[in-house]
């Protein structure tokens, strides 16, 4: 399930004087939802930036005003409250992503990194383009399948049939639902929903936001509503939809080697323990060269789990560099001029 929310610009003026060393003021942010497909070779998408707080902002608001999810941007900022990190506090975004190690066609979803990508099919002419957006993926005990499944039935303002597991759970905690919830602001499907070839499960909208960018489903995939309503009109039945649970993602961008890593899924991370094999795995398959990677920096990657995509090449910048040099952008971003705190 989905939701999405968006707010009006404030100006630069609203901007504390101060500003970190070598961190440039950019009016226009960097569209953080849709990037020209780089050439195979290339595996990275968009920059990291850097907004400012102001005094009623939480990480969540930034979040969805920036197409991101809860985990993503709180990962992103170690240290900083995501419900009060005070104003004037400098708000990593995590803008930039590493495609997923899958076919870049239709839809993949990326588990680890609760995020959907989706490469649109060109006009002739066109500049293929990949689509991202944040995810709510199935809780622990409620798993989103992985594998290669299909768009089989797309519905606007769908009534939601609610599996007896479902209504068991609910009704075991007080809270009975009824068999099926029609269309409305009470419907956990949101306005569209798009089925999947396992017909249990749906890539939806949502009606409790806060959902999104975090594991927080029986298994369903939800987005911002906002997200939905912009991929469901571009998604025909039919698309290919590539589920992967990936952690580590690796790439190359002007002959440097990214790595992203996230904290695995609870339920990888019981087997894996302390492990970093599937990361070291995953960096030696893209740099198979001996003596091309910082494997210091590599393990501090993978350890720090922030979900930005640092470089990892042995003549790489230090990760502190990377981040103090990113843009510093407004609070809101310009395109963002709709609000929606209904939903």
């Amino acid at each position: 399930m989905l939701f999405c929310t968006t707010l009006f610009l404030s100006g630069c003026s609203s901007f504390p004087e101060w500003a970190p060393p070598r961190l440039q003021i950019t009016q226009t942010p960097t569209p953080s939802d849709r990037f020209v497909l780089p050439p195979e070779g290339t595996d990275v998408v968009g920059v990291v930036q850097v907004a400012v707080a102001g005094h009623e902002d939480t990480l969540p608001d930034l979040a969805r005003r920036y197409n991101l999810g809860y985990e993503e941007i709180v990962a992103a900022n170690p240290g900083v409250d995501p419900w009060l990190p005070g104003a004037g506090t400098r708000v990593v975004l995590p803008t930039q992503f590493v495609l997923p190690d899958a076919p870049r066609e239709g839809l993949v979803l990326n588990l680890a990194s609760m995020r959907l990508f989706y490469y649109p099919l060109p006009a002739a002419g066109e500049t293929p383009k990949v689509i991202t957006h944040p995810i709510g993926i199935g809780r622990e005990g409620w798993q989103t399948p992985e594998g290669s499944l299909r768009i089989t039935e797309k519905k606007v303002k769908p009534a939601w049939t609610v599996p007896a597991s479902v209504r068991k759970e609910h009704a075991e905690k007080g809270d009975p639902l009824p068999p099926v919830v029609p269309p409305g602001p009470d419907n956990p499907l949101g306005d569209f929903a798009m089925r999947l070839s396992l017909p249990s499960y749906l890539i939806h909208g949502t009606n409790q936001p806060y959902g999104v960018g975090i594991r927080s489903s029986h298994g369903c995939v939800r987005l911002y509503p906002e997200d939905i309503a912009r991929l469901f009109p571009k998604v025909p039945v039919g698309t290919r939809v590539t589920i992967v649970n990936q952690p580590y993602v690796a790439g190359w961008r002007n002959g440097q080697l990214y790595l992203e890593a996230h904290p695995p899924l609870a339920e990888e991370a019981k087997r894996w323990g302390t492990s970093l094999q599937p990361m070291k795995k995953v960096v030696a398959t893209k740099a198979p060269l001996p003596g091309a990677v910082n494997w210091d920096k590599a393990r501090q990657v993978a350890n720090e789990a922030r979900g930005i995509p640092f470089p990892v090449s042995t003549d790489s910048p230090d990760l502190a560099e990377v981040l103090s040099s990113a843009p510093r952008v407004p609070s809101t971003p310009p395109w963002a001029l709709v609000v929606d705190r209904e939903g």
